[in-house]
């Protein structure tokens, strides 16, 4: 995991992975060409997020293909299969070129973005036998979203714990030391 891909031959759409998709997973194809993805962007130049869908724990759907996204999405979703997040870094003109997309993309911007695709599907009106199995792989990675969460938050609390014993550990050093000197001379 790590390795970086480049996905367009001229190092304007990379690729690594971030969590790899199960071996069975599925991956869009022309006869499940929508895909909902959960994702966070950032200016690469600065760091700053400029959209996610993790605050409000939504999924962005969209079609592969048809030009509703920025060139780099199109072509890294195309290599990703559901429950794979990768980190796809993305040139200015597999991205929003020149222009930008103000006031959030500045012009020529490089954009980082970490996006797990969350589901494909057929377009509406056409069927797959799986429909079921796809409901059920969207229930298990909601739970295993959940989890992840709820692991990341223990792992924080316990972070702030440390930090709060060990700052109790020092204040308790000094009261100590303060307590050395005194009483000293005083004896009769």
């Amino acid at each position: 995991m790590g390795d970086v891909m480049d996905l367009t031959g001229d190092g304007g759409v990379m690729k690594s992975i971030v969590r790899r998709a199960k071996a069975d997973a599925i991956a869009p194809t022309e006869n499940l060409p929508l895909v909902d993805v959960h994702y966070e962007g950032v200016l690469d130049e600065t760091g700053e997020v400029f959209d996610t869908t993790h605050e409000d724990n939504t999924v962005f759907s969209f079609e592969i293909g048809n030009g509703t996204v920025i060139k780099a999405w199109d072509i890294a979703l195309r290599t990703m299969k559901v429950g794979e997040v990768a980190k796809i870094t993305c040139k200015p003109e597999y991205a929003y070129g020149s222009g930008g997309s103000p006031p959030d993309i500045p012009s020529n911007a490089t954009l980082v973005f970490e996006v797990e695709l969350v589901a494909c599907r057929p377009r509406k009106g056409s069927s797959v036998s799986s429909v079921s199995d796809e409901k059920a792989r969207l229930e298990e990675l909601k739970k295993q979203r959940e989890l992840a969460a709820a692991i990341k938050e223990e792992e924080k609390k316990k972070r702030e714990e440390a930090k709060a014993a060990a700052a109790a550990r020092i204040q308790a050093k000094l009261d100590a030391k303060k307590g050395q000197g005194k009483g000293k001379g005083k004896a009769k």
